[in-house]
């Protein structure tokens, strides 16, 4: 497997702890390896090996906020 990057638009994040949030539990999902929150645009990256969509949309949707498409 290679390592791929995935931008997602998430909806609702609007300070440092929305930031925290996000980040935290991203990062627990298998295959992670990299997140990063751009809170003006409610960009989320995520880099990673053999990262499923459906994981990181799960653990936004834990920590509060929604995947928008």
């Amino acid at each position: 497997m290679s390592v791929e990057t995935t931008t997602y638009t998430v909806k609702g994040m609007t300070c440092e702890h929305c930031k925290l949030s996000v980040t935290e539990e991203v990062s627990e999902v298998a295959g992670v390896s990299a997140v990063e929150v751009d809170l003006p645009t409610g960009q989320v990256t995520v880099t990673g090996e053999g990262v499923s969509d459906d994981a990181v949309k799960a653990a936004v949707d834990e920590a509060g906020y929604e995947v928008v498409a």
